[in-house]
């Protein structure tokens, strides 16, 4: 019998420790408790004589994973476990999902199944690296080699052959062609829902935001409404319908599973967070806050359940510090970046080489300056990562920003210098676009507020529009700060207080109740003599952060303006 421990962040301040759905409490005799005492005792000497394979299946059956049907031909002891494994690849618990397939292997050798499920665990997050493209492919042989006895076993083999095929090779064009595979097993099979649920999410990986009809996501979303009434407790079903939803415009669309995938498989850490991507795109941060309080919780008590998956909770803990910021808990949001001090260092989430703990650092102490506009705090903020990591940019670009608030043009310079040295680094060392573009992106923003600063607003306006038109949101603390509400600060700053609400606004159409932006527009409309709207936007503001410190002078400026109107009347 274990004991689960949590530890770090004050969970107990967001959650009650008294029964909560259903639990009772009941009074027993003396007498009753010995005889249960007995029965008790009886049952876990029972249990130990049972194979290794029942003992798995309890532990997992009470981890609460969701319902997965995927019929396969190995021995019959092992398709409850194959099951789990696959509930758990469903809720991108890749490293749980990889030990309970080896354990399929390693009790029936002859399983083509089981490496199927292994090879699927390497395509992490949608960017496997050339070791897990290398391991995919090999437990891809070996399934291959195991000749699976059905057609249908054959055919998803081959679909995840289709994606790791020729490892070794860059621009093998690997989504598209396990899209290709799965659109075929997904028609061959229509009634295997496993086949539908993976092909949905194959439809989703290709839509593309040039694409202004989304076709393919879309498509995917037609796929797994109707799996979601057919499979209400598929952990898959509902995961995939938050991602197929967690775009602009769609978000409502994904509140039905964003309230039911937690329910559905509360033990995946994942599964617990990934609502809050819907949250977030909402504004209902109270909601954002709760989801990701669960997925730390969760994150923390797999260590003591032998869960691979720890490393999950600095994600969760991106969308927990942005949420707190969002709503006047600041003080809320520093408590959780003095937690992710006091963190051993962890395998990340993603499976590759860079260290969560300090990346979080770096990130949410960024976030956490500009969004509370403390520009001396971001000017101060240490580098804390390698001379060639992509995010000590992160930190230059917190600095320069902080800089050019200030007036010092000296100090955002140098630090703009910084940014520019370190991108011509990693193009010479060749480390991933992503990494690079990033950085690129830092320097557009931190030379676009040097210019405002050295009174080249319109050259400022002009670098910032255009990342303004690439947006789609953001909701965790990566030490960005959004593009419109940028051009409305700036706007502002020059007294054009109409043309700063239509940036402001623009930014609400994006990130519902954003504090800062529901600030801006407010003080905006009441510049521009709007008495209407800035009452709304204030009213809205005070309204998004009831149950705050209400420390910030914002909150106190809106109060004020709202008291002020309300006397008038």
């Amino acid at each position: 019998m274990k004991l689960t421990i949590l530890t770090g962040l004050e969970l107990s301040q967001e959650r009650l420790t008294a029964p909560q759905n259903g639990d009772k409490f009941i009074r027993v005799s003396g007498f009753m408790l010995r005889f249960i005492a007995f029965l008790l005792t009886f049952a876990v000497v029972a249990c130990s004589t049972l194979g290794g394979e029942d003992r798995d299946q309890d532990e997992l059956s009470r981890r609460q994973l969701g319902t997965v049907h995927f019929p396969i031909s190995c021995a019959p002891n092992v398709q409850k476990t194959f099951e789990n494994g696959v509930a758990l690849l469903h809720s991108f618990a890749f490293e749980t999902a990889e030990a309970t397939f080896r354990k399929v292997a390693e009790r029936d050798p002859q399983c083509a199944m089981a490496h199927w499920g292994i090879a699927k665990t390497f395509d992490r997050w949608g960017m496997p690296d050339p070791e897990q493209l290398k391991r995919g492919w090999d437990e891809t042989k070996i399934a291959m080699s195991l000749h699976s006895k059905t057609a249908r076993e054959r055919d998803y083999i081959a679909a995840v052959g289709a994606f790791y095929a020729h490892p070794d090779k860059k621009n093998e064009k690997r989504s598209e062609k396990y899209l290709k595979a799965m659109e075929r097993l997904y028609h061959r099979y229509p009634d295997d829902h496993e086949a539908a649920a993976f092909y949905a999410l194959a439809l989703l990986g290709s839509d593309r935001d040039d694409d202004p009809s989304h076709a393919k996501r879309k498509e995917a979303a037609a796929i797994l409404e109707t799996l979601f009434v057919l499979e209400p407790n598929h952990p898959g079903v509902a995961h995939y319908l938050i991602h197929t939803y967690d775009y602009p415009g769609m978000a409502e669309l994904g509140l039905p599973a964003a309230r039911r995938y937690a329910k559905i498989a509360p033990a995946a850490p994942h599964a617990l967070h990934m609502p809050s991507h819907i949250f977030a795109r909402l504004g209902l941060w109270q909601e954002d806050i709760a989801s990701n309080l669960d997925s730390i919780a969760a994150s923390r008590n797999g260590v003591s359940m032998e869960m691979g998956d720890e490393g999950h909770q600095f994600h969760s803990m991106e969308f927990l510090v942005y949420a707190y910021l969002q709503c006047g808990r600041e003080a809320d949001a520093q408590k959780v970046i003095e937690d992710v001090k006091s963190l051993p260092k962890m395998k990340n989430m993603y499976g590759t080489d860079f260290d969560p703990r300090i990346s979080s650092l770096v990130e949410f102490s960024a976030s956490h300056a500009l969004e509370l506009h403390n520009w001396k705090e971001a000017v101060d903020l240490p580098i804390l990562t390698a001379a060639d990591d992509a995010d000590s940019s992160i930190t230059y670009r917190a600095r320069a920003i902080g800089a050019s608030r200030l007036g010092d043009l000296g100090t955002a310079n140098q630090n703009l210098r910084a940014i520019e040295n370190l991108h011509t680094l990693l193009v010479q060392e060749k480390k991933p676009s992503f990494a690079v573009n990033a950085v690129e992106e830092d320097r557009r923003v931190a030379s676009a507020w040097i210019s405002h600063a050295d009174g080249e607003n319109e050259e400022a306006m002009k670098i910032l529009r255009e990342t303004a038109s690439k947006e789609k949101g953001t909701f965790e603390t990566d030490g960005d700060t959004t593009a419109h509400e940028m051009l409305g600060d700036m706007l502002l700053e020059m007294n054009r207080a109409e043309q700063a609400l239509v940036e402001y606004e623009e930014e609400l159409k994006l990130n519902p109740n954003r504090f800062n932006s529901l600030y801006g527009a407010g003080r905006a409309a009441e510049m521009a003599k709007q008495q209407g709207k800035a009452t709304a936007y204030y009213q809205q503001l005070v309204k998004v952060c009831a149950g705050g410190n209400f420390s910030r002078p914002e909150l106190a400026e809106a109060k004020g303006f709202l008291s002020a109107v309300a006397s008038q009347n």
